[in-house]
């Protein structure tokens, strides 16, 4: 019998997969994926996944309607949130992820795997 992982076993399996990428619980409850000492982002649950972004890129993925506010920090530019309601939400969020792992190796490469 075969059962079809959920939402946050799919982002996690895909962005821990990417070299130097650990992964873990946070300090509010929260699992983050972490490059060296910068967090990429991380999950709620199934249910919500938060990020970090420079306020252009912000900018356009709030216009593109790729991401929300973030609860914690309404009306601020650069923290988002995402929710996860479908296959699609899981595949952008992975894309959200993939796009702030990016970043980070371009500005600090991959740190070591040890």
């Amino acid at each position: 019998m075969s059962s079809t992982p959920t939402p946050g076993e799919q982002i996690t399996e895909e962005v821990t997969s990417w070299p130097g990428v650990k992964a873990g619980p946070g300090r509010r409850g929260e699992f983050a994926f972490r490059v060296g000492r910068r967090e990429i982002g991380h999950l709620h649950g199934d249910h919500a996944a938060h990020f970090s972004f420079p306020k252009e890129v912000w900018t356009e993925l709030w216009d593109q309607g790729r991401i929300g506010e973030h609860p914690v920090f309404p009306g601020r530019v650069g923290p988002a949130a995402r929710r996860i309601t479908s296959e699609a939400d899981v595949r952008d969020v992975i894309q959200l992820m993939r796009l702030n792992y990016e970043r980070a190796v371009a500005a600090h490469g991959i740190p070591d795997a040890a």
